[in-house]
């Protein structure tokens, strides 16, 4: 790629910010030297390794790679036989506990996790946690070594204490005694790695022992006395000592390493390759970035972009095409109303997907490969050159021109500009025919009427314009495919204050061709933001209309509900008033028997009666709605086991325990019996609630009775439900079925691990108006299902 393209579409601004997520030396370098691509496969599988590190991180945060130092040197070190210091050590430690943390984070933890093209790196990682263990132990830090590296090291380290305990004693005898008045200060102190007390200087003949040094003054000597000497020359052959042992420690360590060494480098490559993977992902995130789709066809469909250097806040995404219908795409547009911003988007955008990162876009958004993008961006006069701001563009120009291949891109900004209008847009329409004729996909921003007219005429070439409200004199930034700009100069000028009469002098300086133009263009704009206007309401009414429409169905259901509703309650009130009428005429006709009065026919008595009986078989007949038809047809594939069904030749309730058959026939639990229904006398119902307090009403004979009692099912499904789920509804549903007078009821609650049955059964032993309970018989549910009989 042009380098001078690449800083000029910030190619390095990108590359600095990727820069920034990585958390190793060598992982930085990677993202510091990543350059875009044009091997189709190379980018597709940079893309899928981002993604992959996108849905990582997403799911279990960014991986920690602290610690991964570079350590090639020591390996070279140790190849030749050398021992290496704690410090080398400690950082091939650290390196080797990073990869033990990259290998646990890489591991799929739940079936859910799916395989993905980041698995191959963390297999290749081996923590070697011996090794690492080892280090750890025997070294504490830099500069320090553990005692419990070596039963030698430690047996010089208890001797060195006991010498210095010693040397203590003794000196502290001496400094609180015999000597205290020949001190300086009572203490003790070092010179030079001895032990030695400060002495007044004319006290010198005083104490025997060595000189080590005297204060600056001269007026204290710091001297060794001769009962310390022997025990301070003990205690430094025990440093020495202590010293060669480390050196062995190091050294056996060195040797440990030295077995590991490739693979040692091969953790240190793929933990850097990992972070400069894991970096793009981290960077995708922070840009709400999303995978492109690449093809072959130098095809471009960016899908509400945004350019990834400007505040997401403030930002307005551009939708962009390029390569389908047209190859050509000039924008036109006043100054600061995004033209070069969208220029610099489509540029970036490829530039960062063939570099395999992310783009901050829609899904679904389209990248073509491309062997250069070349771009000429920004004023580019040269003092030192002597090159005014055309003939610095027209140099830059004719350099890429030269190399310039079908598979480029080309993006100009304001081509033709800084020289005579005329000729300016004679050059430009000149040179974007020249790149046109030969298929090269280009953009090109400009202010000249002209091209807006060539790519009207020109087949394969489209105007753009950046859309400019005149009314706040400010641009929106919205990129308008289709439509070519409208300078605005006039509006503008009114806007700001310039008088009328000097705007309408400047519009007799227009040809009579650029002035139909421009109402062509001030008219194009009005279709086009009426049209707006109007789809906006369309879609407004739409959702109206989708509202209103739900709304009315919900309150036709309703309505439909609360007709069954009084039907049902209406035909039950009447149900129970016939009953008691029965009761009453029963008891009557006991009474006439029993007491045998006269004049009163046995016969027509009966009659009575016989007539009462007919009349309540008759209402009873009205209590259950009528449900000839389903409400929607099912197929085999809508019924599920533990589904709530009504078997409407027979308007009974019941649960679908076994799946259709081939012939489409369902087994169907219904109360204490199973049946073979076909598919189509069921219909799946929603479970209701099995009765209210509304629902319960008194006799006249003071009884209290419940209208909804016979809705009380002899089963209850608590499959899918967690066991305090399942111990609630249950508690309820007994309650229900007890006060029914309903005895034995189903509990389904399936077989699965055996936690939800466990968890019924405990409940179940603890109600004292149950009478027993157990497991269904063979073929009736067996271990799915417990039957429960009440007292």
């Amino acid at each position: 790629m042009d380098k001078k393209t690449l800083t000029k579409l910030e190619y390095y601004k990108i590359i600095d910010l990727l820069s920034e997520q990585a958390t190793t030396f060598g992982g930085e370098r990677k993202c510091r030297n990543l350059k875009p691509s044009t091997d189709i496969l190379k980018i597709e599988t940079m893309q899928e390794q981002t993604a992959a590190a996108f849905t990582r991180i997403v799911k279990k945060g960014r991986l920690s790679l602290s610690g991964c130092y570079p350590v090639e040197d020591s390996m070279k070190r140790l190849e030749v036989g050398a021992a290496l210091s704690a410090a080398e050590l400690l950082r091939i430690c650290k390196l080797l506990q990073a990869a033990s943390r990259a290998r646990s984070y890489g591991r799929h933890e739940t079936t859910d996790d799916l395989a993905d093209c980041l698995d191959i790196y963390f297999e290749q990682i081996e923590p070697l946690t011996f090794l690492s263990a080892e280090i750890d132990r025997c070294i504490i830090s830099e500069e320090d070594i553990a005692d419990d590296a070596s039963p030698t090291l430690k047996s010089i380290r208890r001797q060195i204490g006991q010498f210095n305990d010693k040397i203590h004693s003794t000196l502290n005898n001496l400094v609180n005694g015999s000597l205290r008045s020949y001190l300086q200060d009572a203490i003790i102190t070092m010179r030079g790695d001895r032990y030695c007390i400060p002495v007044k200087a004319e006290y010198r003949s005083q104490v025997q022992g060595m000189i080590h040094d005297q204060s600056a003054t001269g007026s204290t000597l710091f001297i060794e006395p001769m009962s310390v000497v022997k025990l301070n020359n003990d205690l430094k052959e025990l440093f020495g000592k202590e010293q060669e042992e480390i050196q062995v420690i190091l050294a056996r360590l060195s040797e440990d390493v030295a077995d590991y060494v490739e693979q040692i480098r091969i953790n240190y490559k793929v933990m850097t390759e990992l972070d400069f993977i894991f970096a793009r992902g981290e960077l995708a995130l922070s840009m709400n970035a999303s995978k492109p789709i690449f093809n072959n066809e130098r095809r471009i469909h960016i899908r509400e972009g945004r350019h990834p250097l400007i505040d997401r806040k403030k930002v307005v995404p551009i939708t962009v095409m390029l390569g389908d219908a047209f190859d050509l795409l000039i924008i036109t547009g006043p100054n600061t109303g995004g033209k070069t911003v969208s220029l610099k988007t489509v540029g970036l955008f490829t530039l960062m997907g063939q570099a395999g990162l992310h783009i901050p876009a829609l899904d679904r958004s389209e990248l073509g490969i491309f062997s250069d993008v070349y771009a000429d961006i920004g004023d580019e006069q040269s003092i030192e050159q002597s090159l005014s701001t055309f003939s610095s563009h027209m140099t830059n120009i004719v350099s890429f021109l030269k190399k310039i291949k079908k598979d480029s891109l080309v993006l100009f900004d304001e081509l033709g500009a800084g020289t005579d209008p005329t000729e300016g847009a004679a050059l430009a329409i000149a040179i974007l025919s020249h790149l046109h004729n030969q298929g090269i996909r280009t953009m090109a921003t400009t202010h000249y009427s002209e091209l807006k007219v060539f790519a009207l005429a020109t087949p394969g070439v489209e105007n753009a314009s950046c859309e400019f409200d005149v009314a706040t004199l400010r641009p929106t930034y919205h990129l308008l495919i289709g439509i070519p700009g409208k300078s605005n100069a006039f509006a503008i000028s009114k806007k700001l204050g310039l008088p009328d009469y000097i705007i309408e002098d400047a519009k007799t300086h227009l040809s009579q061709e650029d002035e139909s133009f421009e109402d062509v263009l001030t008219d194009l704009e009005a279709s086009r933001k009426t049209l707006e206007r109007e789809k906006k309401e369309i879609e407004v009414y739409k959702r109206e209309l989708e509202r209103l429409k739900a709304e009315a169905a919900g309150k036709q259901k309703k309505l439909d509900d609360q007709r069954d509703r009084i039907i049902r309650e209406a035909n039950e009130k009447a149900h129970a008033i016939l009953l008691d009428a029965k009761e009453t005429a029963d008891e009557t006709m006991k009474n006439f028997r029993k007491f045998g009065k006269e004049n009163i026919s046995a016969a027509e008595m009966e009659r009575e009666r016989e007539k009462l009986r007919k009349k309540l078989k008759d209402t009873s007949s009205k209590v259950q709605l009528e449900a000839a038809k389903p409400k929607k047809l099912h197929k085999a594939s809508d019924f599920r086991l533990g589904e709530s069904v009504r078997v409407l030749s027979m308007n009974v309730k019941g649960t679908v325990i076994a799946l259709p058959d081939a012939k489409g026939n369902v087994k169907v639990q219904m109360g204490i019996l199973n049946s073979v229904v076909p598919v189509s006398d069921l219909e799946i119902i929603e479970e209701q609630p099995t009765y209210s307090a509304k629902n319960m009403q008194r006799t006249s004979k003071g009884h209290l009775k419940m209208s909804k009692s016979a809705s009380v099912r002899p089963e209850i499904n608590l499959l899918g439900k967690t066991v305090d789920e399942a111990v609630a509804e249950l508690d309820k549903y007994l309650d229900d079925a007890y006060i029914a007078h309903i005895s034995p009821v189903r509990i389904v609650h399936g077989k699965g691990t055996g936690a939800l049955r466990k968890g019924v059964h405990d409940y179940l032993r603890r109600q004292k108006h149950i009478k027993e309970y157990h497991l269904a018989a063979f073929g009736e549910g067996d271990a799915g299902v417990t039957i429960v009989e009440f007292k």
